[in-house]
């Protein structure tokens, strides 16, 4: 199966330290992004529960209040990926979250897909 390689640049109005557990904690990831997260914390492999079907990702980058990187464990010998970037333009002081998604959906899945995850997370942060 082809894979396509998604990048998106979204503005939040909210501070790095406050988005930060919406990435890397099960309970922030539940809220938006999964119907529910389990961590299994001895291996760092998280479980994504979308309904009811699992995907399996290990945490495999993170850096508090900065990014965090998920490789999915799905038995392809492709690289499935997604990783969640946090910057602020320190012109503006303006807060991005930089997402790059390396998977078979398409642009227009994608753009798709990101940009109603994205709208929930901003509800609940207010951003």
């Amino acid at each position: 199966m082809a894979k396509y390689k998604y990048v998106g640049e979204f503005e939040f109005n909210a501070s790095k330290k406050m988005l930060y557990p919406y990435f890397s904690t099960a309970s922030g990831l539940a809220q938006w992004f999964a119907d529910d997260v389990n961590i299994n914390n001895e291996d760092k492999v998280y479980t994504f529960i979308w309904d009811g079907d699992e995907t399996k990702a290990r945490l495999t980058s993170n850096r508090t209040n900065h990014h965090v990187r998920f490789d999915v464990m799905d038995g392809d010998d492709d690289n499935n990926f997604f990783e969640f970037k946090i910057d602020m333009n320190e012109l503006t002081q303006s807060v991005y979250v930089r997402i790059t998604d390396y998977s078979d959906m398409d642009q227009e899945e994608a753009n798709e897909l990101w940009g109603s995850l994205i709208h929930d997370l901003k509800e609940i942060v207010g951003g």
